[in-house]
């Protein structure tokens, strides 16, 4: 049975959110990874607003699509270190 778009966007949404609590940057302040990390999570977020957005407008896809792309920035920054994140868990592939 195929997921319920409505329902997938909104457990998507949830993930995100619940990743970007949970990852911290590594890098030590100053560096250029830190500036890196910080520039993944600034995505993420934006994602994440931008999918709320197109909630917010009944564009349940595009939604989808802000969400994913949100938590690709920060699984692609977890697996190169650019964040300490649970290992243990549904929120990353580290």
């Amino acid at each position: 049975m195929a997921a319920d778009l409505a329902e997938k966007t909104d457990r998507y949404e949830g993930l995100l959110a619940e990743a970007l609590d949970a990852a911290t940057i590594a890098p030590p302040p100053g560096t250029p990874m830190e500036a890196a990390a910080a520039e993944c999570r600034e995505m993420a977020d934006s994602y994440l607003e931008d999918g709320r957005h197109f909630r917010d407008d009944d564009d349940l896809v595009n939604a989808l699509a802000a969400f994913s792309y949100g938590h690709a920035w920060l699984d692609a920054g977890a697996r190169i270190g650019l964040f300490d994140v649970p290992t243990e868990g549904h929120l990353f592939t580290v």
